[in-house]
């Protein structure tokens, strides 16, 4: 299993929110947003904060994906 944040990055479009302003919003570093972009892990803290943030529960901004459906999406 692995991790998607395409929910986040749909929420951010949704709300009209840059990644940069998320950045300064949540005090986010900028490694923390590259492991976002990649699909890396990130701790819980820094998903709570993106959710006080945008005023969303976990579930809003990140979904766990089988390694056949990631392949899929690294493949697009």
């Amino acid at each position: 299993m692995n991790i998607s944040y395409k929910k986040l990055w749909i929420k951010l479009i949704e709300k009209d929110i840059k990644k940069s302003d998320l950045r300064k919003l949540t005090g986010l570093s900028a490694g923390t947003i590259t492991r976002l972009n990649k699909n890396e892990p990130v701790s819980i803290t820094v998903l709570l904060s993106i959710c006080e943030i945008l005023n969303c529960d976990i579930g809003d901004i990140c979904s766990a994906v089988t390694d056949a459906e990631s392949a899929t999406t690294d493949a697009k």
